[in-house]
């Protein structure tokens, strides 16, 4: 399983960034691929995650109302569309990869253990 996350760029506050995850070595339709990043001095988060096969999303608050996160299958992507960033959206950004399928899981889709993951993309906004 390989995960390559890109698209993170230095952008100004109210920027859009499109994040994008190229996967490989496995059956894409048979994941569930998420979005966490982490900023300095901070614990990681969970953004948001996309079923494969049925294309079920769920988001956290953080990401809700500005980022959605869409997949492509020719291309065996995912990706973060990022709206009306700001200073607080600096950070690591990785996507993970998980067999399970979270969506019904009682601690909630984000929180359970993703097996791979990407070697993260720097996004970095100044005010």
């Amino acid at each position: 399983v390989q995960l390559v996350e890109s698209g993170g760029a230095v952008v100004q506050t109210g920027s859009s960034l499109r994040l994008s995850c190229a996967t490989s070595g496995f059956t894409f339709d048979d994941y569930t691929i998420a979005w966490f990043r982490q900023a300095p001095g901070k614990e990681r988060e969970g953004l948001a995650c996309i079923g494969i096969s049925e294309g079920r999303t769920y988001y956290a608050e953080p990401a809700k109302g500005r980022f959605s996160i869409s997949r492509d299958f020719t291309k065996r992507s995912v990706y973060l569309h990022m709206n009306n960033l700001g200073p607080d959206d600096t950070a690591i950004y990785y996507c993970a990869a998980t067999l399970r399928y979270p969506f019904e899981d009682v601690l909630g889709p984000l929180a359970v253990e993703y097996e791979a993951w990407g070697q993260g993309t720097q996004v970095t906004v100044s005010s």
